[in-house]
């Protein structure tokens, strides 16, 4: 394999405070292989995202044995991992069918050094649910609303809570809900101001927003 195919790059943690992260998908054993190589020569720990199993086992066996792998995230870490500071991120999740992306974002918060507080099956067919979670949710500056189907609930935690609401859309849902796009749809035409939306199904983007919120805060202490 030509040295072009892979660039990693080391010098992001510099420049905006968390490293780079292998999106996985696509690339072959290979390449894989090539760039734990490479982050090991380092002494580098590494974060590979959209990893399947089957990638996995096509990897060497000293670079199996060497990642700590998550099938429903499909997340991997490789190194180890810095101490975690107390969780400031909640991820709040409509469904159980939403756990993959709910994960996603919980294993790349704590990557980068951070716990989060995981609430599960609050969406807005049993608002009851939600509401009984609301006291402990505005304990958190972020909050990682995770959804599909009609995506409702980041608009209505839009309006409940004070703190900074990420959406993420998920692509569960029948027919008209389109893999996702129906839910994306949504909460860009949400009525509750200042929701920023991930791409769907983006977990690991929706933590990086959240980790840019968290530093600008620490930065202006």
């Amino acid at each position: 394999m030509a040295d072009s195919e892979i660039t990693l790059d080391f010098q992001r943690t510099a420049r905006i405070g968390f490293e780079e992260a292998i999106f996985s998908q696509g690339k072959t054993a290979e390449q894989l292989d090539q760039i734990i190589a490479r982050a090991k020569a380092r002494g580098a720990s590494l974060l590979l995202t959209r990893l399947s199993q089957l990638q996995l086992e096509g990897l060497t066996a000293e670079h199996r044995a060497a990642l700590d792998y998550e099938p429903v995230s499909r997340t991997a870490y490789f190194g180890a991992l810095r101490p975690a500071a107390d969780s400031r991120i909640a991820i709040v999740a409509a469904g159980t069918s939403d756990v993959h992306v709910f994960r996603e974002v919980a294993r790349t918060a704590r990557y980068y050094g951070h716990h989060t507080t995981g609430i599960y099956d609050v969406g807005v067919a049993g608002l009851w649910r939600l509401l009984e979670r609301l006291d402990e949710i505005r304990r958190h500056p972020v909050v990682v609303v995770v959804a599909g189907m009609d995506a409702a609930l980041p608009t209505v935690m839009g309006g409940l809570v004070g703190s900074v609401v990420i959406a993420v859309p998920t692509s569960n849902g029948y027919g008209v809900a389109e893999g996702g796009h129906s839910a994306l749809n949504a909460m860009l035409a949400s009525c509750a101001p200042g929701v920023p939306v991930m791409n769907i199904d983006n977990g690991y983007g929706a933590a990086c927003a959240a980790l840019r919120v968290l530093n600008a805060l620490d930065a202006a202490k």
